[in-house]
């Protein structure tokens, strides 16, 4: 399947006025979508189209920075989201401090991303990217789809056991492969696609989410004998890492059978409220 010119255009039209929303407002959704449609372009330019040109790389430099630093508010808005939703009847305390330390460290990331929004840099940004949405073309035999499964495949080669640092690296092929084949436009092959890489990127994302509100955790309160927070967190973290590895292997053997997912199997990464006392301890 070739490019969809038009889903080309569209992505870079909705970037520039996430670029006006975020420049405003620095609200959980106006930093998300920048982000992700930052991303998008960024697999465009970077993975898709032929060699860019100087303003091309220059456009990619910058969206990097932009999208890094809207990467860590993001995070800690996921981060402060899922320890709201977290119901523990010990170290209410703890749960506590913690909030506190995450929103004034949220309040320290959407300073650092503010100052890199000023006026001259959004200008900057609109200008390369005008002037890349303009310039792009695509030879005929550029297939997306082709090109992502190829990105994925990469990580399939290797028979060793999925560790945290695999899982995390099929996170972010995840992201960009599906991104690469929203570019195939609107086929049925591309949709299904894409729908399995989201759902296996929502699951690993959704660990990775606690893993790192685990990991903030600890810093402040120690290992699992000091704290049943963290102990909880631990707990609920590795059942995440389980369902992670899970739908790993669902996507490898959909890849290499050349058939949908069990989607129904795969949870959606928005959490709903855990009850983290009454995990078995069978998880840790």
């Amino acid at each position: 399947m070739p490019v969809d010119q038009t889903q080309c255009r569209v992505v870079f039209q909705k970037l520039d006025r996430q670029l006006t929303k975020v420049a405003k407002k620095l609200d959980p959704a106006s930093v998300h979508k920048f982000r992700t449609y930052s991303r998008r372009v960024e697999a465009l330019l970077g993975d898709l189209a032929p060699e860019p040109s100087r303003n091309g790389r220059k456009l990619l430099k910058l969206l990097a920075r932009l999208r890094k630093k809207a990467g860590r508010v993001r995070d800690l808005d996921v981060q402060m989201s899922n320890l709201r939703s977290l119901k523990i009847a010990r170290e209410a305390g703890q749960k506590s401090q913690l909030q506190r330390a995450l929103a004034q460290e949220r309040g320290n990331q959407e300073k650092k991303l503010a100052q890199s929004l000023h006026k001259e840099n959004a200008r900057e940004l609109r200008k390369r990217l005008k002037r890349a949405a303009g310039d792009l073309e695509f030879p005929e035999s550029t297939k997306p789809l082709s090109v992502t499964m190829r990105e994925f495949a990469q990580l399939g080669r290797s028979q060793h056991p999925l560790t945290e640092k695999t899982l995390h690296q099929y996170r972010i092929a995840g992201k960009r492969a599906r991104y690469l084949a929203e570019f195939a436009g609107k086929a049925p092959d591309a949709q299904r696609i894409i729908e399995q890489l989201k759902r296996m990127q929502d699951v690993i994302g959704d660990w990775h989410d606690w893993l790192k509100l685990t990991e903030r955790a600890e810093e402040l309160f120690g290992g699992v004998r000091d704290s049943a927070l963290v102990a909880a967190l631990r707990n609920l973290t590795r059942a995440k890492f389980r369902q992670g590895v899970d739908a790993v292997v669902e996507m490898r053997s959909s890849v290499a059978e050349k058939k949908p997912v069990k989607l129904e199997t795969l949870p959606s990464r928005k959490p709903p409220a855990h009850q983290a006392d009454g995990l078995n301890a069978s998880v840790a």
